[in-house]
C-alpha cells in the first residue's frame, strides 16, 4: 500500500507507520510497551488473543522487526 506524506511524496504503510510512531508516541509510552512486550506471556490467553498482542506489542521493539531477527521472534512467541 502507499500512502502520501505532507510533502505529496508516496510512502509504503511500514515507512508510515515508523513516521507515525515517531511523531506521536511519546519516549515513555514507547518504552512502556517494549517493556510490556518483553514482558508477555500468554497466561490465560487463547493462542488468537495472545498471538494478536504479541503482533500489536512486537512493532515497538525495533530487534524484532528485521529479517534477521526472524528466529529471535519465534523463540519469544514460544
Amino acid at each position: 500500500k502507499l500512502r502520501m506524506r505532507a510533502d505529496g511524496v508516496a510512502i509504503v504503510w511500514e515507512l508510515f507507520k515508523q513516521e507515525f510512531l515517531r511523531k506521536y508516541f511519546s519516549a515513555d509510552v514507547k518504552n512502556k510497551k517494549v517493556v510490556g512486550f518483553m514482558e508477555l506471556k500468554q497466561g490465560n490467553m487463547s493462542v488468537a488473543e495472545y498471538s494478536a498482542k504479541f503482533e500489536a506489542l512486537c512493532v515497538f521493539s525495533p530487534h524484532y522487526n528485521t529479517v534477521e531477527a526472524e528466529e529471535d521472534k519465534c523463540v519469544k512467541f514460544e
